[in-house]
């Protein structure tokens, strides 16, 4: 008997829509339906392609608040956050179509007796396995991208937001992309090998745990097929003895909470030097305190429920633990009664290695505070960590900053004197067990192609 899959509204635990799975014939063919939609796709110009992208971001724009609400039906996010999320997918389409046809453009570089052309094709099918907590920008993200470079795309998202990936699936034909270019497959774990296992399939892309992470990457490479993993993060933000402490609490307390907590760049460690360390409590505990959790529809709340009860109920159990070892709760720490997969914001401090509120990643509104002795030592924990995301630095010395970022924080994107989260123009990926690969700017359009050498001699000098 094929399955099933249920979504379910995190804020009031109703369900919302029941979707059948695909069998692995069927599975099998939606593949296959891909495969020849990008045989024809291939072969547009990067320009007409661009065309069409445009026009996807101009449909996002138009179905904002239908998509919108949707999103924050399936996983909680709050209403506005919801909005910027479609307003960022509108900029990387903008992006994409702005600079994908002179970046796909034909590179021609001097060899002995001739000319050498460089010229990026498509390697065809790629499948991208998508979390849940930007349901519409994480699949854009490769997604965009790997239809300006001519590929066809598959996506894999996650459960209980099925309905996301259709609506962007209905969304991108009415914009006129060929239809079955972009294909949802809705399909289990075990069917996802499968996919993987595809000929037709030639690359890989996930956004989700280092678990899963290491589970696909190592299917991929049995299959010799390329991957590209963006995967969680323990991101540290460093507050130096120069920094101006008001804007850092300001900034760390909207990293923290950004997305309900449950982003792969959030801030999750902030790590305060000795001199500014009490201050910094004081002014953050007051704030977190002072958000107001409840109904992600009203524009007034601050906080949303979390995306499902299982990951609420995770996350309390790693700041039970934390506390256990030794870490102490200043402002929540303790699961609400009430309907929903709530979890309030919580400041932890006395934070040490060997707790998970150090060691891992805590996916929601937990915040753990560490006291660091100078800026040296603060640097040295932050890179304290089997991740290596994001992060970022507070300091007055903005050159100083700078030279820490580059030189010594081992982690793929820094944020100075604020936060961000991704901008189209400037590359998104990070280290260790992080993940590999770029996306943005620019560089998620060559993470599958084929960068064809033709070397073209030259008749006349024979």
């Amino acid at each position: 008997m094929t399955g099933q899959i249920t979504t379910i509204n995190p804020a009031t635990e109703e369900t919302l829509e029941t979707y059948t799975l695909m069998t692995n014939d069927e599975a099998r063919d939606a593949v296959r339906g891909c495969h020849d939609a990008f045989l024809d796709w291939r072969l547009k110009s990067t320009t007409d392609r661009a065309k069409i992208i445009r026009a996807i971001g101009e449909e996002l724009s138009n179905s904002k608040e239908d998509f919108a609400q949707l999103m924050t039906r399936e996983v909680g996010k709050l209403i506005g956050d919801s909005r910027d999320e479609i307003d960022l997918c509108v900029q990387i389409c903008n992006f994409t179509a702005d600079h994908g046809p002179d970046a796909l453009a034909d590179e021609e570089r001097d060899i002995p007796g001739g000319t050498g052309v460089v010229h990026y094709a498509p390697l065809g099918v790629i499948y991208g396995i998508q979390p849940w907590n930007f349901p519409c920008y994480q699949v854009v993200r490769y997604a965009i991208s790997n239809l300006m470079t001519g590929n066809g795309v598959l996506l894999k998202h996650a459960e209980n937001c099925t309905g996301s990936g259709l609506f962007l699936r209905d969304l991108m034909e009415r914009a006129g992309l060929p239809k079955n270019l972009f294909t949802v497959l809705l399909i289990d774990h075990d069917q996802s090998d499968l996919v993987i296992e595809n000929d037709l399939v030639r690359g890989v892309t996930l956004t989700g745990s280092d678990t899963a992470g290491r589970t696909v990457a190592q299917k991929a490479a049995e299959q010799l097929k390329k991957s590209v993993l963006e995967l969680g993060s323990n991101d540290a933000y460093i507050v130096l003895d120069d920094a101006d402490i008001d804007l850092a609490v300001d900034t760390c307390v909207t990293a923290r909470i950004y997305n309900n907590g449950q982003t792969c760049v959030n801030g999750k460690r902030f790590i305060v030097t000795a001199k500014n360390y009490d201050a910094f409590v004081e002014g953050y505990t007051q704030k977190m305190k002072a958000i107001k959790m409840g109904d992600p529809t009203d524009a007034d709340i601050g906080l949303g429920p979390m995306a499902r009860n299982d990951l609420r109920d995770k996350l309390a159990e790693q700041v039970a633990e934390s506390i256990k070892k030794g870490a102490r709760a200043v402002v929540g720490g303790e699961t609400p009664d009430r309907k929903g997969a709530y979890y309030p914001a919580t400041v932890l401090v006395n934070v040490k290695p060997g707790q998970p509120a150090y060691d891992d990643e805590l996916f929601g509104p937990v915040a753990s505070v560490i006291r660091a002795e100078s800026d040296e030592d603060a640097m040295r924990i932050a890179n304290d960590s089997r991740y290596g995301l994001g992060g970022g630095i507070f300091s007055r010395d903005e050159a100083r900053a700078r030279k820490l970022a580059s030189e010594q924080f081992d982690t793929g994107m820094i944020t100075l004197n604020g936060y961000n989260i991704a901008l189209p123009n400037m590359p998104f990926g990070g280290v260790k067990n992080s993940g590999y690969g770029r996306e943005h700017g620019g560089f998620g359009m060559k993470e599958f192609v084929n960068a064809k050498s033709i070397y073209m001699t030259d008749q006349e000098a024979k």
